[in-house]
């Protein structure tokens, strides 16, 4: 069991305000794992000013200081990555190897770009006589999802370090306990007190006020669209910057000319990673309509051989939803789906065979969908993909841009000139041409409902600096 119910807050960990215990589930035993306490605006109070009275001094260190604090954290987490990486299986589900060959590796993948964008950033440009300087933005607000928990937590709290800032962190409810070991080991890398503070609590409690705060310059969230849309226009009124990674609906184009076997695998396994919870999971799998009966043999075969279990077990590819509103929704949808005319190929309602408890779904297939069945609208965040048909790669690309989302795109062919014309004309903030990788260094983010700004590289360190001009820096000559 685990018990925290401190929190971090002007370096060292303290009492909530007012003590509120809330139960945190292991979704793969329905049992409770640990207590965390949710804070409130009096927790939140402390922790905001612990980080304006931090940001004085923090602000105006060198380069060389942040980078070798980053440094000092990159020791402490390889440390303590094993712990993480546990974690995050217990609290959210996520398979032990998944947890620890991407989960927590995340974490030292986005520490090392930050490192790597600081080591060469330009914090000041001259532009004739005039001297443009990138400053850190202030107190910043990280709230963080259950779904991806480390990798969320690191491409904002290193950016903002790395840029010079401090900040409040409010992690997810569900998976609270790999950042309270993140807490650790920023205390134990010597990160200064006030710098880094965390508290926990629900959206409506600690989220709001910290959404609300005077004295917060920015706030970075990941998470639904509904809730990216409360936080704005909580933080509408103090006029502070609002960076948000919200949900996905992203589309796999297979032209006609790609290699089936491979994509349609592949672009099926990418849906159930994670068990489906992931933003940018391609969930609307397009192909050829006179290809449907192929592609949905194919992706029923990947479902059916996926290994769904105890995810502390080695030889587990998918685990549990992370909690029971979360199946209780997937279920709705699956189901939704049938009632409205798509022809399930593989899973279905229900858990898998054998499995009697714990938050499981089955590794679900849907052919014959169409782009206007809720299934292709709204964000199931499951193990559900939804096979379209389309006539020529106009209609593919039309598909794949109706959608209120755009925060990624995959695009299979043999013909790469034709795979980089259609990703062209997808309005997402990214494209995957035949299952390439994420590229920490490049930009991540999404068009419309899917959020604004952008994380990872040189561009999520810009989130977190404010622009100062200085006019007559220099004598015109």
């Amino acid at each position: 069991m685990h018990d925290k119910p401190d929190f971090y807050i002007d370096g060292r960990w303290q009492a909530p305000a007012a003590p509120e215990s809330l139960d945190v589930i292991n979704p793969a035993t329905e049992e409770v794992c640990g207590r965390i306490s949710l804070g409130g605006r009096e927790d939140v109070e402390r922790a905001v000013g612990a980080a304006v009275r931090a940001f004085d001094t923090y602000s105006v260190t060198t380069r060389e200081e942040r980078l070798e604090l980053l440094d000092s954290i990159h020791e402490q987490f390889r440390r303590r990555y094993d712990e993480i990486a546990d974690a995050i299986t217990m609290e959210m589900g996520a398979p032990r190897t998944l947890a620890h060959n991407a989960q927590a590796a995340s974490g030292i993948q986005h520490l090392k770009a930050a490192m790597r964008v600081l080591k060469s950033y330009e914090f000041e440009q001259r532009n004739r006589t005039t001297l443009i300087v990138s400053e850190p933005i202030g107190v910043c607000a990280l709230i963080t999802p259950w779904n991806w928990p480390i990798n969320q937590i690191a491409v904002k709290a290193f950016p903002a370090l790395a840029a010079g800032c401090t900040m409040v962190l409010k992690p997810s409810e569900i998976a609270p306990f790999n950042a309270m070991l993140f807490a650790d080991v920023l205390h134990d890398a010597g990160v200064p007190a006030g710098v880094f503070n965390l508290v926990n609590g629900d959206g409506a409690g600690a989220g709001t006020a910290l959404s609300e705060h005077p004295d917060v310059a920015m706030v970075s969230f990941t998470g639904s669209t509904r809730a990216g849309t409360l936080v704005a226009r909580h933080a509408a009124p103090t006029i502070k910057r609002v960076a948000q990674e919200l949900g996905g609906k992203s589309a796999n184009i297979l032209l006609d000319d790609a290699d089936f076997e491979r994509a349609v695998a592949k672009g099926a396994l990418d849906c159930f990673e994670n068990t489906g919870q992931s933003c940018d999971a391609p969930t609307r799998m397009l192909v050829p309509a006179p290809r449907m009966e192929e592609a949905a043999a194919i992706a029923a075969k990947t479902a059916e051989a996926v290994r769904v279990g105890d995810p502390a077990d080695a030889d587990t590819e998918m685990g549990p939803l992370a909690s029971e509103q979360q199946w209780s929704k997937v279920q709705s949808l699956i189901q939704r789906g049938i009632d409205e005319g798509a022809r399930p190929v593989a899973g279905g309602t229900g858990r898998p065979d054998g499995i009697g408890r714990g938050f499981y779904a089955r590794p679900t297939v849907f052919a014959d969908v169409s782009n206007d069945m809720t299934i292709a609208r709204e964000e199931i965040f499951g193990p559900v993909l939804s096979i379209i048909g389309y006539a020529d790669d106009d209609e593919a690309v039309a598909i794949a841009n109706d959608t209120d989302y755009g925060l990624s795109g995959y695009v299979w062919s043999d013909n790469r000139e034709r795979a980089r014309s259609v990703a062209a004309r997808l309005r997402t903030g990214g494209v995957h041409i035949n299952g390439a990788w994420l590229d920490p260094m490049a930009p991540f983010g999404g068009y419309k409902h899917s959020g604004n700004g952008r994380e990872w590289g040189a561009h999520g360190l810009r989130e977190f600096l404010e622009l100062k001009s200085i006019y007559g820096y220099e004598e015109r000559t």
